[in-house]
């Protein structure tokens, strides 16, 4: 977004040549796996090799085993394994996807001449093109597989789901099954998220401990009572752009999904349900299927088309269900078919968050807990009492395709995106006032003008070293931008809920972090304010809390930093390996800079983060190889200097550190100027892209 802004107002940009690294596929897909499963499977392996700003491109004749839809679940998933991109060639199999798309004729026969006056198309006899480096991956030996529990590279085998799941969370938790049938009466709000209200044949649902009765906890829904633990599935969701934009996995779950009713399952009541599709033509084509009322009668209703439970927007789940949690430190989990999974993103009640394919979503809604090993136990109980099992349930990749072939047409792209940019009544009726300026709504709680230009002169400030800086976040490993800048609900006891409370918003009416990133009073109180973020400079505690120095005062990091602002005290961040991992989220630097933090020091960087650090003007730093904040015995208590700024900084310069600890010992060591480009020197030196665009108008 941040760049983006600069390439709006017509400034170049700029990207380093990557290194690119060949990933050879050999083989086809197993019956039983999915798309899913290979990305899965891809994401694992990529993260170990480590492809941090590179290109990867997939090659090999396992690519005439995957169709567009597959190809593009894989490469839709780059920023999660790491890369600046993954990359398909254009083939024979692109042109027929653009043929049944609806794309016309002219344009399919362009892609094509195109693509081969410029060495572009893979053909058969085609040599393979030469790679800075290859690796080789054989498709025939993927399982069906999930990933979690807080990070997209943590691949589980389905089998292994229940043994890792316990070894994680110390439980031993089982789930009763007994079969819930739905009802029509009863319907409310939360129903129409998702989540299944209707009659019980016994008294109640369980998750229960076997071994440890003490441990159930009772829950009512509406009619249903049950008793939850550790292990249980909160929230099942099909969603993302990734998997909801392929037909094949969407197919297979309407599929299981009526199966699963015609054997008597259901989705257990605790489970908040949700269909979130990438596509309005994935609905079209489930409908004409006869597949989408399946998932209806499942309560996968569909939600909205976008961005949903997959960045947090999954919406309350049912008082008693969260009462239950949070008074009892339950761990629950949720299912969905998205591509992240960090912490505190999906819902701040679920600590574990699993991805899987949609079939497979739905499969774990029935069965309504994480720790069950599908080959070994019933999803639950269906008719007469007869255990199902997944295998059951599950489709074939004959019945998929039989579907698929009959269903698909050129005529239901088009028709639904012959009007795609005329735009809704809602979006049509919006009032737009004509004036050159934005018309400014200083009562707006959505909407405010951001400070980014307030202090910009015409001449371009000399840059200090910084002096005296005191650690606002001392952290770990793998910080993602969710942790830095949560895109989910805002909780009210948190700096930005006080913010709303004291502007007259009710909490009922917050909103999320997400909705109100037009905000910068918001979004900068949300910074580092994750639930789940771990400052070490505060062990006993997690979320955005810090020790102020000198006082040794545990505040809010808000506060905390607001403090140092008024002090005059420069602020730095101190990390890991893979600091901002995840997603391109430019508020994760931009609240950083409103913070005041004028540097990060951090074992390794992810490539956008780090960018997007340099383009608001805070200084990426990295330990030198083999050092870090433990094998310094850092920790966070210090006064820091970091000299060689003001003198000739350049690309990749060497910069000098110098520690201050109590007693007056001091501690030095070197770091490496993460600014990687001629270009984004440019940008820090104006004090970000924003100030630099503003000079050069």
């Amino acid at each position: 977004g941040i760049e983006a802004g600069a390439v709006m107002l017509g400034r170049p940009y700029y990207l380093l040549t990557p290194k690119v690294l060949g990933l050879r596929l050999k083989g086809k897909l197993p019956e039983g796996t999915t798309a899913t499963d290979l990305v899965l499977h891809i994401t694992e392996i990529l993260r170990k090799r480590g492809v941090v700003g590179k290109f990867v491109e997939f090659f090999g004749d396992g690519l005439s085993n995957l169709g567009v839809e597959e190809r593009a679940t894989v490469a839709n998933m780059a920023p999660e394994y790491g890369a600046t991109m993954g990359f398909f060639p254009v083939d024979d199999l692109t042109l027929k996807y653009l043929r049944l798309t609806g794309r016309s004729e002219e344009v399919v026969s362009l892609v094509e001449r195109y693509t081969k006056e410029q060495g572009l198309f893979r053909e058969k006899n085609n040599e393979y093109p030469v790679f800075s480096e290859t690796i080789e991956f054989d498709i025939s030996v993927v399982e069906p597989s999930v990933a979690g529990p807080s990070r997209p590279q943590e691949r589980i085998p389905l089998f292994q789901v229940k043994e890792v799941f316990r070894m994680a969370s110390g439980d031993t938790c089982k789930l009763d099954d007994k079969p819930v049938h739905s009802s029509p009466v009863d319907k409310n709000r939360w129903e129409q998220e998702g989540g299944l209200f209707g009659t019980i044949d016994s008294d109640s649902e369980t998750g229960i401990c076997h071994d440890d009765s003490d441990n159930q906890i009772n829950i009512d829904i509406d009619r249903i009572s049950g008793k939850l633990n550790h292990g249980a599935i909160v929230i099942a969701s099909i969603t993302s752009c990734t998997n909801t934009s392929n037909p094949s996995v969407l197919i297979g779950a309407g599929l299981l999904a009526k199966k699963a009713l015609s054997l008597g399952l259901s989705v257990k009541p605790w489970v908040k349900t949700s269909f979130a599709p990438g596509s309005k033509v994935a609905s079209c084509y489930l409908e004409k299927a006869g597949l989408l009322s399946y998932l209806k009668e499942l309560k996968f209703n569909i939600v909205a088309y976008g961005c949903a439970t997959c960045i947090g927007n999954s919406g309350p789940l049912h008082d008693s269900v969260t009462s239950a949690i949070n008074e009892n430190g339950l761990v629950v989990a949720s299912v969905l078919s998205g591509n992240r999974n960090f912490e505190g993103r999906i819902s701040p009640l679920t600590r574990a968050n699993f991805l899987a394919s949609p079939p497979l979503v739905v499969a774990y809604a029935i069965a309504g807990r994480i720790d069950i090993n599908f080959e070994t136990e019933p999803l639950g109980l269906g008719n007469a009492g007869k255990p199902v099992y997944l295998h059951d349930i599950w489709p074939s990749s004959e019945e998929i395709k039989t579907i698929l072939e009959t269903l698909l047409t050129p005529a239901m792209f088009q028709g639904e995106y012959a009007t795609l940019f005329e735009g809704s009544a809602e979006w049509k009726s919006l009032p737009v006032t004509k004036r050159a300026l934005y018309n400014w709504d200083d009562e707006s709680t959505y909407i405010k003008n951001p400070p980014f230009f307030n202090d910009v002169t015409a001449e371009v400030p000399k840059h200090k070293d910084i002096k005296n800086a005191r650690v606002l976040a001392l952290l770990g490993n793998s910080v993602t931008t969710d942790h830095i800048s949560p895109a989910g609900s805002i909780p009210p006891a948190s700096p930005a809920g006080a913010y709303l409370i004291g502007k007259g918003v009710a909490p009922g009416e917050f909103n999320s972090f997400g909705s109100r990133r037009g905000n910068h009073e918001v979004m900068m109180r949300g910074t580092f304010g994750n639930i789940r973020i771990q400052n070490r400079l505060v062990p006993e505690r997690t979320g955005g809390w810090t020790i102020l120095f000198p006082e040794e005062k545990i505040l809010s990091i808000y506060d905390a930093s607001m403090q140092y602002k008024k002090d005059g005290i420069p602020l730095i961040v101190i990390a890991g390996r893979e600091y901002g991992t995840g997603s391109s989220r430019d508020w994760a630097a931009k609240g950083t800079a409103l913070l005041g933090i004028k540097a990060v020091i951090a074992e390794s960087f992810e490539r956008i983060h780090r960018s997007n650090l340099v383009c608001m003007g805070v200084l990426p730093l990295q330990f030198e190889k083999g050092e870090g904040q433990d094998k310094l015995k850092l920790d966070g208590t210090e006064i820091y200097n970091i000299t060689g700024i003001e003198n000739n900084l350049y690309p990749g310069k060497k910069l000098s550190v110098t520690v201050g600890r109590k007693y007056g010992i001091e501690a030095r060591f070197e770091v490496t100027a993460r600014i990687d480009s001629q270009a984004e020197l440019n940008y820090f030196i104006h004090g970000g892209i924003l100030p630099y665009v503003l000079r050069n108008l």
